[in-house]
C-alpha cells in the first residue's frame, strides 16, 4: 500500500508532561511526494485528536480521502501527525491531566504546523491549503492561526477552516482575542460541525474538563462574518462518525 503523506512532529513532546523535546519544526514523509504537491491547486490537511497513535493519524486521513472523494473533492489531502496518544490517557483516573498534557501539546504545535504552511507557500503560493482538525485537532488549528496571525503577510494564507467536534471553546469565533485573527487569517470561511448529541463532549463539559466546547452546540455571541456553523448527527464522538454525515466539500 502506497505510503499517506504527513507531516510529522512526533516524537517532539514528552507525552506525560508536554515538554518540549526537540526544537526541530517538522520532518514530511515520505519527501518525495511532498515535491509533487507542489503547484497543485488545492491542497486539504487533516489534524487528528486526542489518543492517536501514527497508525491513528494514518487511518484519519485515509477517512477523509474516502469520503471526500465520494463528495468529488479530487485534491490532495495529507496527514498532520502529532504526540496526542499522551501517557495513561484511556484511564478515566488520568482524564484530567491527560487532556491538559494534549492541550499544551496542541497549542505547542501550532508553531509547527504554521511553519509548514509558510514554507509551502514559498514553493506554491498559489496553492490553496484547507484544514481540518477533529476534537482536540481544533486546538492544533486555532494555534496554527494564532501563529500565522504575528505576521502582516500572512494575512488570507489558509483558505478555509473545517472544525468536526470541536474541543475549543464556544466563545472563539466571537472573542476579541480571537475572532480578528480567524477573519484575517483565513480567506474564504471557517465551518464549524456541532453535535449537542456528542457523548464526549457532553461528558467533558459536563465534568467541566473542557468549558463550553464549541463542538457540542455551536458558538455563543456574535461569531464573525467568515464563521458558519453545521448540525450533524453523527453517531459518537469519533471522526468516522462524523465525515459518514458529512454532505458537502469544501
Amino acid at each position: 500500500m502506497k505510503p499517506v503523506a504527513r507531516i510529522s512532529t512526533r516524537g517532539y513532546y514528552d507525552l506525560l508532561t508536554g515538554k518540549t523535546l526537540k526544537n526541530n519544526l517538522y520532518y514530511l514523509y515520505p519527501k518525495q511526494d511532498f515535491k509533487k504537491l507542489i503547484d497543485s491547486k488545492e491542497l486539504t490537511i487533516m489534524i487528528h485528536g486526542l489518543r492517536n497513535d501514527n497508525a491513528g493519524a494514518i487511518t484519519k486521513v485515509i477517512l477523509a480521502k474516502n469520503k471526500l472523494k465520494k463528495l468529488n473533492y479530487l485534491y490532495p489531502i495529507i496527514g498532520y501527525s502529532y504526540d496526542s496518544n499522551i501517557t495513561g490517557a484511556h484511564l478515566i483516573k488520568h482524564t484530567k491531566r491527560s487532556l491538559a498534557t494534549g492541550q499544551i501539546i496542541a497549542k505547542k504545535n501550532g508553531r509547527n504546523l504554521g511553519k509548514f504552511i509558510e514554507d509551502f507557500k514559498v514553493n506554491s503560493p498559489s496553492t490553496k491549503i484547507r484544514l481540518i482538525g477533529h476534537s482536540l485537532g481544533s486546538q492544533v488549528i486555532l494555534s496554527t492561526l494564532q501563529y500565522l496571525a504575528k505576521k502582516k503577510k500572512n494575512t488570507g494564507i489558509v483558505e478555509s477552516v473545517y472544525f468536526f467536534g470541536a474541543s475549543i471553546t464556544d466563545d472563539v469565533p466571537a472573542s476579541k482575542k480571537y475572532g480578528k485573527i480567524l477573519q484575517n487569517i483565513v480567506n474564504v470561511k471557517i465551518v464549524n460541525y456541532y453535535a449537542p448529541s456528542d457523548e464526549v463532549l457532553g461528558w467533558a463539559d459536563k465534568e467541566k474538563f473542557v468549558k463550553c466546547p464549541l463542538g457540542l452546540n455551536g458558538a455563543t455571541g456574535k461569531p464573525i462574518s467568515k464563521y458558519r456553523q453545521t448540525l450533524l448527527k453523527p453517531k459518537n464522538h469519533r471522526f468516522a462518525s462524523y465525515v459518514s454525515v458529512l454532505k458537502i466539500f469544501p
